[in-house]
């Protein structure tokens, strides 16, 4: 049961690369301002949620007792919620972007990484709730997070999606020329049993 929802979260990482592009020469200095702002941000959520994804594959691995799996999808389940949760605060604080229509991009990006990392924290408190002193609650408890995790694929769609609007002109070379938008090692896959 929790390989489906190891599986269904290992798309997580991929949302984060959105922004990374492909080298070039420094952009306009609003492009700049803006690439610094935001990238600083994203190498350390890269990290958790690299982390959690981490976590929920190894809990997935043999056999686990039920409160070794809450426990593992608590805390990875919170990870992420706070992790998408500070890349919207980071395009928040990076400002409008440089680009035409940027409001628009930009509050579209903040309201689907935040809608994302509603999902995750509302997924930590169905975990926080799961009985597992009760093996048939428990898996029953599980089964209901497998279900809300079907909507993620979705929700990660939707996040790729608006970041890749920011890969435009000068700021698409202003995110590639910054360290912490570089595209990290890839993650381990995950496959569903």
């Amino acid at each position: 049961m929790n390989k489906k929802l190891a599986a269904a979260l290992s798309g997580s990482a991929v949302v984060v690369l959105a922004l990374s592009g492909c080298g070039g020469d420094e952009g306009n200095e609003k492009a700049e301002r803006w690439a610094v702002e935001y990238c600083g941000s994203l190498q350390k959520q890269n990290k958790s949620i690299d982390g959690a994804n981490q976590a929920l594959t190894r809990i997935t691995e043999g056999d686990k007792s039920p409160e070794e799996v809450k426990e593992t999808d608590v805390k990875a389940f919170g990870d992420l919620s706070a992790a998408y949760k500070a890349l919207s605060a980071a395009v928040r604080r990076a400002g409008v972007p440089p680009l035409e229509d940027g409001s628009r991009i930009q509050k579209n990006a903040i309201s689907q990484l935040d809608a994302l990392s509603a999902t995750y924290a509302d997924l930590q408190k169905r975990a926080e709730d799961l009985n597992e002193k009760d093996q048939s609650e428990f898996a029953d408890g599980l089964q209901e997070i497998a279900e809300e995790m079907k909507k993620l694929p979705r929700q990660f769609g939707g996040v790729e999606k608006a970041l890749g609007e920011f890969r435009q002109g000068d700021l698409q070379e202003a995110i590639a020329g910054q360290k912490g938008c570089r595209k990290p090692s890839p993650a381990p896959s995950v496959s569903a049993a």
